[in-house]
């Protein structure tokens, strides 16, 4: 099993902080006001906090939540994000957010290949949870759709980004 010793300190902050870019690209996909982008910001923190609590949590998944409260871990998890998103345009949030987690996957797949799969499982479902977590469309609350369209095409291409690392090197296996 992986732990924190079997990455580097980079890729430690970058697994650390995949939770909140899978959320983050999620609220990039279409932005639902400030209620539904708080709620969607907190999906994330809300699902650190239930793994923490799950008796049967992925080993890895456990240690990127329990790491969390680490000062040094938010340090070099706030050092990540500002090298991969300052600067960036709001429309540009959502594909630096997927091409993050593509790498986040491939990291997985060369470091941690037997907690891979769990921990991009997560991933998805953290994603999942961002895009229910506030209604898009509608007015004030009422009326409007628990996930849009363009947060489905997002959980799509999420998967596929967490996905493609293990194809492509099931592709160089052949």
């Amino acid at each position: 099993m992986a732990s924190k010793a079997s990455f580097t300190p980079e890729e430690w902050a970058r697994i650390v902080a995949s939770p909140m870019v899978a959320g983050m690209a999620i609220t990039a996909a279409e932005p639902s006001g400030l209620w539904g982008l708080l709620k969607e910001s907190m999906s994330s923190g809300w699902a650190l906090l239930e793994v923490q609590k799950d008796p049967n949590a992925n080993p890895l998944v456990k240690a990127v939540a329990s790491d969390i409260a680490d000062p040094a871990t938010r340090d070099a998890v706030r050092t990540s994000f500002q090298d991969r998103f300052k600067g960036s345009q709001f429309s540009e949030v959502k594909e630096k957010a997927i091409d993050e987690l593509r790498a986040v996957a491939a990291i997985l797949d060369a470091k941690a290949p037997e907690d891979a799969p769990a921990f991009k499982a997560w991933l998805r479902h953290v994603a999942q949870e961002a895009a229910e977590a506030g209604k898009e469309g509608g007015f004030l609350g009422f009326g409007g759709v628990a996930v849009s369209d363009a947060e489905k095409a997002t959980l799509d291409e999420i998967a596929n980004a967490l996905d493609s690392s293990s194809r492509l090197a099931g592709i160089a296996e052949t």
